[in-house]
């Protein structure tokens, strides 16, 4: 049972976990806001998507002091859930701890233990042997891959789960003629149904290629995506300065005003 908490005097360590801890019990306290005692894990979701992605934001832009920032409202979430949890008496913070340190060890005897590995090709494949061990009968080794993750993320982290299990190309090559082949069955694809599943494992095997080139595609895509919308957002802008309207220049007009942005904008 969580014990009710004490009125809370200004935090003086603020360099401190337990005192977020504290803050957070606090703020679910009788005393503490009316909104986050309002909350609960299914309100929250949101909340912690939002977050994550903000977090990889800051990564992709490679901003430190923003990573730093992003990263304690990541650890806000995890600290907000687990007093949640304690409040029901389903877990606390200990046990969250206890058990994430446990898998950490467990799942390094190259470290903590006497197994000896090669390199991080082997550590991959003995943390799959160990996965494969604390899996109930019959369960997949891909049941443990959220299934809500963006698409091609999760395209990618099923592909390496299976080619730790030798489950893959012998040269990218072999990759590529598949992508050829893809090609040619959407261009063949009769209707919108066959097209969709077409179109899908030409995606799919985009994102096969990207792995093994070990780039993140989703990543990857996040700054194709930001680059567009700056280059874009740069032919706005260039139009506005010489009182044109975009929607009324030709095809040709605004491919050369893309260009033109294209140099301006990396």
């Amino acid at each position: 049972m969580v014990a009710e908490e004490a009125v809370l005097s200004l935090p003086q360590n603020l360099a401190q976990f337990s005192t977020l801890v504290d803050i957070i019990a606090h703020l679910r306290g009788s005393s503490g806001c009316p909104w986050d005692r309002k909350q609960g894990h299914a309100s929250l979701r949101k909340c912690l998507l939002e977050e994550c992605y903000e977090v990889l934001e800051a990564l992709d832009e490679a901003d430190s002091d923003r990573l730093c920032g992003e990263l304690g409202d990541l650890l806000v979430q995890v600290v907000f859930h687990a007093r949640i949890a304690a409040e029901a008496e389903e877990f606390d913070l200990a046990d969250l701890l206890s058990g994430i340190n446990s898998k950490l060890i467990r799942r390094h005897p190259h470290v903590f233990s006497s197994l000896k590995v090669a390199n991080a090709d082997e550590v991959l494949a003995n943390w799959e042997t160990l996965k494969e061990k604390e899996r109930e009968a019959g369960t997949s080794m891909l049941a443990s891959v959220p299934k809500e993750m963006p698409a091609l993320a999760y395209s990618q982290v099923i592909q390496s789960r299976v080619a730790r299990v030798g489950f893959d190309w012998a040269e990218d090559s072999g990759v590529v003629d598949k992508l050829a082949e893809e090609i040619e069955e959407l261009k063949q694809a009769e209707n919108e149904k066959e097209k969709a599943a077409e179109f899908g494992d030409l995606m799919f095997t985009l994102a096969n290629i990207a792995r093994r080139q070990d780039i993140d595609l989703e990543a990857a895509l996040r700054q194709t995506n930001r680059r567009f919308f700056k280059r874009f957002s740069c032919m706005e802008e260039l139009c506005s300065n010489r009182s044109l309207s975009f929607s009324e220049l030709s095809f040709d007009e605004q491919n050369a005003l893309w260009q033109e942005a294209k140099e301006k904008v990396e």
